[in-house]
């Protein structure tokens, strides 16, 4: 099987992270679950809106009377650091990090950074040079600010980027900013409308090094 992308290189990786490099949704929707039964709404309903976009967002979208959506995300996101359960690494995502250079690399997530940050201890997974967290954009995704944020810190065009993203709203964000696309599908329940190249996981890809520190897909 030929890797997508086989035929280019590009100048460092984007990660998200939950559905990407890491599965978090188990306890993610434990937490909203509560929340979205205490606030009235119909649970089924809401809890695919919840992925890959910041949770202020998805709260103040809901535009519900008399709620604070910054309170409401922050009490949220200190339940979701208390719930690390059944988090697990994406197939194959360990390694395929491990084996990136360091400053090729950056987690771009809407989560805030104390949550990623515990989420990526109890998947087992390295930590880049850079993370983009939802505490350091003014506009989370589908917005690009998060993706361009991140190939600044590493020194390289965001339009020399691939992508790894899960998620409508990453997609959405990571298009916008002009980069490269890879849909991780392993946390996917039923396939998604999408022209970007589909991969279940890491397990058959590594990563050659190139001319100026560039990266290239390959297949193990």
């Amino acid at each position: 099987m030929t890797p997508p992308y086989a035929d280019r290189r590009f100048a460092a990786f984007l990660f998200d992270m939950d559905g990407t490099i890491l599965s978090s949704i188990a306890a993610a929707e434990r937490v909203w679950a509560g929340w979205a039964a205490r606030h009235g709404l119909d649970v089924a309903t809401f809890l695919p809106t919840i992925h890959g976009r910041r949770a202020v967002e998805t709260i103040r979208q809901l535009a519900l009377p008399g709620v604070d959506a910054q309170a409401e995300a922050d009490e949220i996101t200190r339940r979701e650091i208390d719930d690390v359960a059944d988090i697990d690494a994406i197939a194959g995502a360990a390694a395929f990090l491990a084996a990136l250079p360091a400053d090729r690399w950056a987690i771009v997530t809407s989560a805030p950074r104390a949550l990623a940050l515990r989420r990526i201890e109890a998947a087992g997974l390295p930590l880049p040079a850079v993370i983009v967290t939802a505490d350091d954009v003014v506009n989370g995704k589908p917005a690009p600010d998060g993706f361009r944020l991140a190939a600044q810190r590493l020194g390289v065009a965001v339009e020399a980027c691939l992508v790894f993203e899960d998620a409508p709203a990453g997609i959405a964000a990571a298009e916008a900013a002009g980069a490269a696309i890879v849909v991780i599908t392993a946390t996917h329940t039923h396939p998604i409308a999408t022209p970007h190249p589909q991969l279940p996981g890491y397990g058959a890809l590594t990563v050659t090094p190139g001319p100026a520190g560039t990266l290239q897909l390959t297949h193990r």
